[in-house]
């Protein structure tokens, strides 16, 4: 950081860079942490009779009108913004915002929220593969060697590879589907936002990623909402109570912390931590959403990973560093490898 005062010591300009540091890393976890909460507050209202879609559906609707209450007071103009990116906003609404929030809790619905979770962070491993396959750019040995591991990982998660050999027949395979459905979801997302957040629509400026928050938020829960009226998708309500960590509350209880921590805090948090932090950075620290939503599960639901999908976790969690930070290195030849997407912690398909 460069200050305006040309005569203040030298000191002065390596501590203000730290203190920012700390500060970015306390809102990144902060964010992650408020992400991982997202699965089991939505279980415990599917487990009261709630369907995946009207609890995508409750926690978008909320979330949206607190984030639009922020962007009011943060960027009084978003609206008018999002009006002139309108087509960026809508398709982001829909597909990374929308679709991967009610494929990931149909997955809930079928998996532990551990591994639901894990499924849908298969997306940077489907991003690589779309853009080798279409610049036909070769990834490098890291990346290459990461996506194996995490692959490698995900089958001890799921169960595929156990002490017995192969045991593909007990696999939930809905639920797996509704996971890589998740993932596709929220590949479009780190497809879309190299360039949502840096190019305009038709030569306008570039979309603020508040704006996003809000506007995505808006169109997903009107999006979810009206699919759900159709009958395409159940959606169901009930007014029974929940059991979150062990105690009966209402169901006010959850749907009020869903558009809270998981949506309106979390996208807050991220947008500041982001901000603080360089982008490689952040997205390993996003990596942390996993385990706090394993460690949520566990608190408010009493779900626990087995030992072998703790292991497979960690795998997955190592093998996605590795990739991201292979995809990071020096630049060979003049021409970049095919980019490994920077994962914000705010990312919009939480």
């Amino acid at each position: 950081m460069v200050t305006r005062n040309t005569h203040t010591p030298t000191l002065r300009a390596r501590v203000e860079p730290s203190q920012q540091f700390k500060l970015g890393l306390l809102f990144a976890i902060g964010s992650a942490f408020a992400f991982g909460s997202s699965g089991p507050f939505a279980k415990a209202l599917m487990e009261a009779g709630w369907s995946p879609t009207a609890a995508v559906t409750a926690r978008l609707a909320g979330g949206a009108v607190a984030m639009a209450l922020f962007a009011s007071i943060a960027r009084p103009g978003w609206l008018a913004e999002a009006r002139a990116h309108a087509k960026t906003v809508v398709l982001y609404g829909l597909v990374p915002i929308a679709g991967a929030q009610l494929f990931y809790y149909n997955a809930v619905a079928h998996l532990s929220v551990g591994v639901a979770l894990l499924l849908e962070y298969t997306a940077p491993i489907l991003v690589v593969g779309w853009l080798w396959a279409t610049t036909r750019r070769r990834p490098t040995n890291l990346t290459l060697g990461g996506v194996a591991l995490a692959v490698a990982g995900i089958m001890l998660v799921l169960g595929v590879v156990g002490p017995h050999g192969l045991a593909a027949t007990n696999i939930n395979l809905v639920g797996v589907g509704w996971g890589l459905a998740a993932a596709v979801c929220a590949a479009c997302y780190f497809l879309w936002s190299d360039t949502s957040t840096t190019h305009g629509e038709d030569g306008a400026a570039p979309l603020h990623p508040i704006t996003l928050a809000a506007g995505g938020l808006v169109v997903g829960a009107a999006g979810v909402a009206a699919l759900g009226m159709t009958g395409l998708m159940p959606l169901t309500f009930t007014t029974h109570d929940t059991v979150v960590a062990g105690m009966t509350t209402s169901w006010i209880v959850p749907v009020i912390a869903l558009a809270l921590f998981p949506t309106a805090i979390a996208y807050t948090l991220g947008i500041v931590g982001v901000a603080k932090l360089r982008p490689r950075f952040a997205s390993l620290v996003g990596l942390s959403e996993v385990m706090f939503a394993v460690l949520a599960a566990w608190i408010l639901l009493g779900e626990a990973m087995t030992a072998a999908q703790a292991v497979g976790g960690a795998i997955v969690l190592v093998g996605l560093a590795l990739a991201r930070q292979g995809d990071r290195s020096e630049e060979h030849g003049g021409q970049a490898p095919v980019s490994w997407p920077d994962v914000p912690i705010a990312e919009l398909s939480r």
